[in-house]
């Protein structure tokens, strides 16, 4: 290729460059996301360190134009980065898995150890390809007049490659593909580019790019292996990581992180002792009743397999409507496929849960609140506007579920969760899970005492309804909130920080 025609590649490199690096960013984000989450701490950290290792890039770029002002430095450079990019994939596996075994022994060193060598990883591509828009001004500047709109140009096609950079994973890449192959993706675009602009040395890096090809192929393919049980499914979604995984009778569905069993099929029992069966005495926190409490319309936010949907329409029957919300589609697909939601009276939706509620729904009897994506519950889901108006689309006594985390000796969570409910409910109470780190609050919408509940317990015949009920007086410590702390709002609802607050605390503990 003639320098002529390699001066002209500059502009298209910059393009490929800008979009390459926000590909890396959102592929950074996905790799780290099933180990540690994607909390705000999360964001701010890779988001920070990105700015870092391009604020880098730009003083290094302009240093090296002014002492070598070639195009072949130019495109070495860019050919490294996506080789670099090309490997990321490779090398995070291993260090992830390590990752895996430090949440599982709850080692602080070892995670945040496994956390850092991730990220990382992504400074050698970011500060090279933040070489790039410096280094394209210095070869295309032809005198100081045109300066400004050498560099205006520059900037500009460097921006929208970011914009395509952004759209590509996000809407077509990652949902479609996966991270891996498209953080393979970005990687063979900067080096096809940049071998075509290397001619005479196409060879050494046209088989260096194989080679990565190759490597990626051969290597393991799997995000991650599960912490107990074989897996059954796995799939990258818009929303999640998700994994199937079964454990004796058990089907079970996690997601993310993995630290929490989000749903649970049991081909020998409708019951599993988790969160989901308290969940069926919700309608017994209103005021005394005469007759056994029957739901007739309950809305669950955050239907993951259908748990408790299931739980609800083999105690109460099809007469129990059913409306469950879940914003992640390919969760619904798994809970058809392997958690049998095939009931009549479930009518799945696919909505954000607080946006659903402001557009679409209806009437309840109860309203059940499950919406974590683990180890967090969105924050719009946690503050009094969003209670009140989940109050709104309560039938009169109708009753308020949330299924909050903690540990056993750590109520913090619960105690603002509590906190914001009884803001909104004129009576809030509590239940532990035994065998789960969870405790259910029930905020009824009419003056109640514990009296109420217990009678209203009493009353209930049907059998597996009859159990939780004993369960929960005698097993989970069914009590009066006695909480009225903080309460969070949309404009301040620190519940990432609290939750973040409450691992560590537990770790350092351990």
């Amino acid at each position: 290729m003639t320098p002529l025609t390699a001066r002209r590649m500059l502009l298209p490199l910059v393009f490929v460059s800008g979009m390459a690096s926000l590909g890396v960013e959102f592929g950074a984000s996905r790799l780290l996301a099933p180990y540690f989450g994607t909390s705000l701490y999360v964001w701010g950290v890779l988001i920070g360190l990105i700015l870092i290792y391009l604020s880098a890039g730009y003083v290094i770029g302009g240093r090296l134009a002014d002492r070598h002002p070639r195009d072949d430095v130019l495109y070495q450079i860019t050919a490294w980065a996506g080789l670099w990019i090309g490997v990321i994939p490779l090398v995070s596996y291993p260090i992830l898995l390590a990752s895996q075994q430090g949440f599982k022994q709850l080692s602080v060193g070892l995670v945040a150890g496994s956390l850092l060598a991730t990220v990382l990883l992504f400074a050698v591509p970011v500060i090279l390809l933040g070489c790039v828009s410096p280094f394209a001004i210095r070869l295309l500047l032809k005198d100081v007049e045109t300066g400004g709109n050498t560099a205006g140009r520059v900037y500009a096609l460097s921006t929208a490659g970011s914009i395509l950079g952004t759209f590509l994973p996000v809407f077509w890449f990652i949902p479609t593909y996966g991270t891996r192959p498209t953080l393979v993706g970005f990687g063979l675009a900067l080096i096809v580019i940049s071998v075509a602009a290397l001619w005479p040395r196409r060879r050494f890096y046209a088989a260096f790019g194989i080679a990565v090809i190759l490597a990626w192929i051969l290597l393991p393919s799997g995000i991650k292996p599960p912490q107990v049980g074989s897996l059954l499914y796995e799939k990258e979604s818009a929303y999640n990581y998700i994994q199937v995984v079964q454990v004796g009778t058990q089907t079970q569905l996690i997601l993310n992180e993995g630290q929490a069993i989000h749903s649970i099929y049991d081909s020998q029992n409708i019951l599993t002792r988790g969160p989901w069966d308290y969940m069926l005495v919700a309608d017994s926190f209103r005021p005394a009743q005469s007759t056994e409490p029957q739901p007739q319309d309950v809305a669950i936010l955050g239907l993951a397999g259908g748990t408790a949907a299931r739980g609800y329409t083999a105690a109460f029957g099809d007469q129990v409507q059913i409306t469950g919300v879940e914003i992640d589609p390919e969760i619904l697909d798994v809970a058809h496929r392997y958690f049998h939601l095939n009931e009549p009276n479930v009518h799945p939706v696919v909505a954000d849960a607080r946006y659903w509620l402001d557009t679409q729904a209806g009437h309840y009897d109860v309203m059940i609140l499950d919406a974590y994506r683990q180890p967090y519950i969105p924050f719009h889901l946690t503050t009094r506007e969003f209670f009140t108006e989940v109050r709104g689309h309560l039938n009169p006594g109708g009753v308020a579920v949330v299924n909050a985390g903690r540990t056993a000796t750590d109520y913090r969570l619960v105690d603002a969760i509590a906190s914001t409910m009884a803001a909104v409910y004129p009576s809030v109470f509590l239940v532990d899970v035994p065998e789960f780190a969870n405790t259910l609050v029930y905020g009824s919408t009419q003056p109640t005492t514990i009296a109420d509940v217990e009678h209203n317990l009493g009353l209930i015949n049907e059998p597996l309804a009859r159990t939780v009920a004993t369960s929960a007086v005698t097993e989970g410590g069914l009590r009066v909130s006695p909480y009225h702390g903080q309460v969070f709002t949309d404009d301040l609802a620190p519940v990432e920080r609290l939750i973040d607050e409450i691992i560590f605390s537990y770790a350092t503990r351990r």
